[in-house]
């Protein structure tokens, strides 16, 4: 059976013995009733993996002895997905939970002309990133950081390979077809709200060498639209 695994914030190199913070302490030893002697992981989200002994089995500051660490490889590919959040709460949710499980490496909120949800609890969000990489036995987190305009957003974008999914009846090319001829290792996706980009965003888009895709034959929910877009881009 493997061991219990918590995320806990970067541990500096030279300590070996850390208080691990109250959520996880009560977890360690109220839920799992776990005592001194017994091991579990923890990861900073930064590929760090730690082999921890529980010297002081407190449930509120628990103290864990730092046995050994190791070093996840990060994914091969860079993948961003840049989806507007979506009305309801629960659907944005379960797609970060499942993009984080398949190895989307970074997440950025757009906020466009048609993005009708614009509080995001961040705390939140992150919470899900990190109890979805715990589950998922990863130890890098992928990026979240603060909403961002999609003008903004779309003209600082540096990746090597950047795709727009949207609506219109324009020339666009299948992603999927696209993934078999050739392999992307730097890649940001654009996924519009539940009423699309206008018009006005696909063509500035386009001007920063976006280039249009088409996810499928039927139109998806946005969450759907973003979860099918991360897979072929992970499967690669």
């Amino acid at each position: 059976m493997s061991l219990p695994f918590f995320y806990t914030d970067p541990i500096p190199p030279s300590n070996n013995i850390i208080v691990l913070n109250e959520e996880n302490s009560k977890h360690i030893v109220q839920v799992l009733r776990m005592q001194n002697g017994k091991q579990i992981k923890l990861t900073d989200g930064f590929g760090n993996i730690y082999l921890a002994e529980i010297i002081d089995a407190h449930k509120k500051n628990c103290n864990v002895k730092i046995i050994e660490k190791t070093m996840q490889e990060p994914q091969v590919n860079k993948i961003c997905v840049a989806i507007s959040p979506v009305k309801n709460n629960s659907r944005l949710e379960w797609f970060l939970e499942k993009a984080t499980e398949i190895g989307v490496t970074e997440v950025v909120l757009l906020i466009c002309e048609r993005t009708e949800k614009q509080n995001i609890r961040l705390d939140r969000m992150k919470g899900i990133l990190i109890s979805a990489m715990l589950q998922s036995q990863q130890a890098w987190l992928p990026i979240l950081e603060e909403p961002k305009k999609f003008t903004e957003f779309t003209k600082s974008v540096q990746s090597s390979s950047k795709f727009i999914a949207h609506c219109e009846e324009d020339k666009k090319v299948s992603l999927k077809e696209t993934l078999a001829i050739k392999s992307f290792n730097d890649t940001t996706i654009l996924i519009g709200p539940e009423g699309d980009f206008s018009p006005k965003e696909i063509a500035l888009a386009l001007e920063n060498n976006f280039e249009p895709v088409a996810l499928g034959n039927t139109r998806l929910r946005t969450e759907t639209a973003a979860l099918v877009a991360a897979t072929l881009l992970c499967v690669q």
